[in-house]
């Protein structure tokens, strides 16, 4: 069906949540008051890592109002942190790995009293020896922190043969590429409260992507079964994968001083305690090689991919997985060897971030597919056109693309609107200015590493009056989930947007529904709902037929109303109808994700559902006496299947991008001798609303015949091919060539005029 069949489907509906952010009325985890409400600050590990020998109180007992130390003593379950590898204890016992972590926590009535308790409790320790490092925790003689090998997780590769056909090729190209971390700085920092009730269970308010995370990680913790803890998510100020996993750390914090003094307790985190101790992008070193003939087509591709994991496993499994997916680039090549590997450091645990894993190694992949069509002398859209996935192709790990493949489409829609083909460096004075081009696609979902994850629930309840309740488990964080998810419901019921209404998550009155990441909510929740709303549909639809006395002729339902002829009902009518005649007017709905394929010995299999694709060109000028670069415009179009609210979709293209523009120029987090040099604001530079260039974003319509509505899914693609589109604009305005992020002034001034 097309857009205007819809009545909501396809439309710039306006978001549900956003009177109440406006006026300062959502209530956020900070702002909830309960009575009896006491306070929890941390006490941080001093150095990047320690033994643990004593933990003293004795000169915080002399603050008014605090009321103890809470320690891994006070643990009720067991100390192991539920999250893939179980290798991150809730507190530590003997050895606290990273500077910074949470080693135990001071409870007061105040949170004053709370913070000045903490800065008095005293931790004996033996500084232990670190590393650093993932490359040197790679060598043989490295001081080992975990395992025999300091190597969290490791994937292999394998299609063709490589090596073999990269010697055979009359063009290679060979790179090494580095880029750092990456801060979430969602506005709102961690924030949990775990109230006892009565009963003996435990209710948690949590700031959270992933509520069944949550309760997984605070069942764990306190001993307490699943049915005796309920998570509800707080309306979330940002989120971007930085509140993924580390939220379940955070509430269980607050839980297990909760069980302990039987009060209310707040554990909210300061921006400082923030950007220490909470998950980051993985930094990653990337080796990779290329191989073309010498007509351009690519043979071969060799990858060698490492991510600094940090103190802990946590997501850096997961994460590495999806890079390693991905590595060879959307691109049709007959010889891939991919190894990845994800390496224990003393340093702040890395996890989710939007792209999770994928820019770091896009990164290196687009800059050096740039830099072969510059050796074999070939325009580098064109180079790319020539290798590009197409539908019937295979990927890296041998997926056969068998539908809603768009990327060809978005790589001619961006040179068109950017008129590549005037592609000359233009000089004005010191200020040099050219164009960068880069191409992705991204599997949606969690895939084959995620498979066991993959499904969602929902549950539709029609009230009396027509008003809507729907409940899902993928949550709201800034992204407009909750208007997405709305107008499929009004879509499917033939209700108006007024009478639905969907809030944030409840883990007592909806099945575990995985993370909210992965572009997977629309795709995911959408479906649940649908399969929800399906059967009330039925009922709806049949008693409209009956009051509109249609005699089994066709009716037309739109916008709210049934019609047919000259007479109409509203949907609020119908469904008073169908109170009175008893029908059931509440289900239950329950999607799970296609089956998913990766081979452990080869990686080879069906990795994703579908993809979603972006290309994008960066406009860019170079002060080539400062160094400081300019990003002017962004031409980015996106393939993510059909549009359910292209403002939105404006949106996520526009955040996106911005952020990927602020890994790509100006995030730069300093850890030196394994402590954090910058953690804040004014030293961690952001891209602010001045630096944001001109956005020229398009979209192809590729519709996914299992998607609701034929959507797939949109939030990490905007980011993912930014950071490489400039940094090949820089290279082609003023010769330089950088093979790491962020690329600051000071790198492109020692780059500039280098022979490339």
């Amino acid at each position: 069906m097309k857009n205007k069949f819809f009545s909501f489907i396809g439309k710039p509906v306006e978001r549900v949540d956003a009177t109440a952010k406006v006026r300062g009325e959502a209530f956020y985890g900070d702002d909830l008051i309960f009575p009896g409400m006491v306070y929890a600050r941390a006490v941080r590990n001093p150095r990047p890592r320690i033994e643990i020998k004593k933990i003293s109180d004795k000169k915080a007992r002399e603050i008014t109002g605090y009321l103890g130390v809470v320690t891994y003593k006070d643990i009720k379950g067991v100390n192991a942190w539920p999250v893939v590898m179980k290798d991150y204890p809730f507190l530590p016992e003997k050895e606290a790995r990273f500077h910074s972590e949470t080693v135990a926590l001071a409870v007061a009535e105040t949170l004053s009293a709370a913070k000045k308790a903490a800065s008095l409790i005293e931790i004996s320790y033996k500084e232990l020896p670190f590393i650093d490092d993932p490359l040197k925790a790679l060598e043989k003689n490295s001081l080992k922190i975990y395992g025999k090998d300091n190597i969290f997780s490791s994937y292999t590769i394998k299609k063709g043969n490589a090596i073999k056909a990269l010697k055979e090729c009359d063009f290679v190209v060979e790179g090494e590429f580095k880029t750092n971390y990456q801060v979430h700085c969602y506005l709102e920092t961690q924030t949990a409260t775990a109230v006892p009730e009565k009963d003996g269970s435990l209710t948690v308010y949590s700031s959270t992507q992933c509520p069944f995370y949550v309760l997984d990680a605070v069942s764990a913790a306190t001993g307490l079964p699943n049915n005796r803890i309920k998570v509800i998510q707080t309306v979330t100020g940002g989120g971007f994968g930085g509140k993924e996993d580390v939220p379940a750390l955070v509430a269980s914090h607050a839980a297990i001083c909760a069980m302990k003094f039987e009060r209310p307790v707040r554990l909210a985190y300061d921006r400082k305690e923030d950007f220490m101790s909470m998950s980051k992008r993985h930094p990653s070193w990337a080796k990779v090689s290329y191989g073309a003939d010498k007509n351009g087509k690519l043979k071969a591709c060799v990858v060698d991919y490492v991510l600094d994991g940090g103190a802990y496993s946590t997501l850096s499994p997961i994460v590495l997985w999806r890079g390693a997916v991905h590595a060879a680039g959307p691109y049709k090549i007959e010889n891939v060897f991919i190894e990845a590997k994800a390496v224990a450091t003393n340093k702040v645990p890395c996890g989710a971030y939007r792209g999770f894993g994928q820019p770091q190694i896009c990164f290196a992949q687009e800059s050096l597919i740039d830099d072969l069509a510059d050796k074999i002398g070939m325009d580098p859209i064109e180079f790319r056109l020539k290798n590009i996935l197409k539908t019937k192709d295979e990927t890296a790990t041998g997926q056969k693309l068998d539908s809603s493949c768009g990327i060809k489409e978005l790589i001619e829609i961006v040179r068109d609107r950017s008129k590549w083909i005037k592609n000359t460096p233009t000089s004005i004075g010191d200020k040099k200015r050219a164009l960068g081009f880069s191409c992705t696609y991204y599997g949606v979902g969690l895939g084959a590493g995620g498979r066991y994850l993959d499904r969602a629930g929902a549950f539709v309840n029609i009230y009396k009056d027509g008003s809507v309740k729907v409940d899902v488990g993928n949550t709201e964080m800034g992204q407009g989930a909750l208007t997405v998810l709305s107008q499929i419901a009004a879509e499917t019921l033939n209700a108006s947007m007024e009478n639905i209404r969907i809030s944030e998550v409840d883990t007592s009155k909806v099945p575990d529904s995985g993370p909210t990441v992965a572009s997977r909510t629309t795709l995911m929740s959408g479906n649940a709902i649908i399969e929800a709303c399906a059967p009330l549909r039925e009922r709806i639809f049949l008693t409209a037929a009956d009051m509109l006395k249609t005699s089994g002729q066709k009716m037309f339902a739109y916008g709210g109303y049934f019609y047919f002829k000259d007479r109409k009902v509203s949907f609020s009518e119908v469904i008073r109808e169908c109170w009175g005649r008893r029908l059931k007017m509440s289900e239950q709905g329950w999607y799970v994700a296609p089956k998913t394929s990766f081979q452990k010995e080869n990686g080879q299999g069906d990795a994703y559902v579908i993809y979603s694709y972006s290309a994008d060109v960066a406009d860019v000028e170079v002060d080539v006496k400062t160094g400081e670069v300019q990003v002017k415009k962004i031409y980015a179009a996106y393939d993510v299947g059909r549009l359910i609210n292209p403002k939105l979709a404006q949106a996520q293209g526009h955040g996106g991008i911005l952020q990927g523009m602020g890994w790509a120029l100006y995030e730069n987090l300093v850890i030196k001798n394994g402590i954090m040099l910058n953690p804040n604001f004014t030293d961690y530079v952001l891209p602010i609303s001045t630096d944001a260039p001109e956005y020229d974003i398009s979209f192809k319509e590729k519709l996914y015949k299992y998607g609701p509505y034929k959507a797939k899914g949109m939030g990490e693609v905007p980011l993912i091919g930014v950071a490489p589109a400039i940094r090949n604009a820089i290279k082609k305005a003023c010769k330089a060539k950088i093979n790491s992020a962020p690329m600051t002034p000071e790198i492109v001034l020692e780059k500039i005029g280098e022979e490339i």
